[in-house]
């Protein structure tokens, strides 16, 4: 079975950090693209950052330049997403996804194949 499970999220105030993960689980992501999207209540899933399997990086939003990273770590089967200097605007739900075969990102979320069930990010004073 092949799953994505990301944790990390919660309730931070403006300006702090969060680390969100993304576990694979059945499967190996050595060959995955993997994108981090969110979605806030009533609006459009959107992507944020992406890796391939080759740790090329994309990015998805300029609204996170320089605020967020994304990473991997082969070994432990896991992709991160470091988020600093949060804004309130940055409440969502965050959803990461894998593409097989990603030796580089796809275009948009049409293109990933396999969904976690998100985890939350509030941003409030």
């Amino acid at each position: 079975q092949l799953q994505l499970v990301e944790s990390g999220g919660g309730l931070v105030q403006p300006g702090g950090s969060l680390r969100l993960s993304c576990a694979a689980s059945g499967f190996t992501l050595d060959y995955y693209a993997i994108g981090w999207f969110r979605q806030a209540p009533g609006k459009e899933r959107e992507g944020v950052l992406c890796i391939s399997s080759v740790s090329s990086i994309t990015r998805y939003a300029d609204s996170v330049k320089g605020r967020f990273t994304i990473s991997r770590d082969n070994t432990k089967n896991t992709v991160y997403l470091q988020m600093n200097s949060l804004k309130p605007e940055d409440t969502a739900i965050y959803y990461c996804a894998a593409h097989r075969f990603g030796t580089s990102c796809p275009s948009g979320r049409s293109g990933y194949r396999y969904w976690g069930q998100g985890t939350q990010v509030t941003v409030s004073s």
